[in-house]
């Protein structure tokens, strides 16, 4: 019996937000990284995120290992946006205060 090699595609897409997810699933590629690097194996990530697939965390984390470059440019990307998206959002809406409001309406 031979043994098929056959490439597999990465199991990473781009949503019309410009976040790369995995598989099918809403878990982003920054979620995946982020317990990686903090010591999660693919299969503790797996039980943290049910809706991934053990096989799509592996070539994931391959992928990310041999496209260290891109995946910090991307992710360097997506923090900058991120404060970007923050600055935005305090400067139309003052969160000065905010936590008093919350609960002065919860308690009415």
């Amino acid at each position: 019996m031979t043994l098929s090699i056959d490439p597999e595609p990465v199991p990473l897409s781009t949503g019309v937000d410009s976040v790369v997810r995995v598989g099918t699933t809403r878990v982003t590629l920054d979620t995946v990284v982020a317990a990686f690097r903090e010591g999660a194996t693919a299969e503790e990530i797996v039980q943290q995120y049910p809706t991934l697939r053990l096989a799509d965390v592996y070539s994931v984390i391959g992928y990310c290992l041999r496209h260290q470059a891109e995946v910090e440019a991307y992710l360097h990307d997506r923090l900058r946006r991120g404060v970007e998206v923050r600055r935005e959002n305090e400067s139309r809406f003052d969160p000065t205060g905010i936590r008093d409001r919350l609960l002065a309406r919860r308690s009415r």
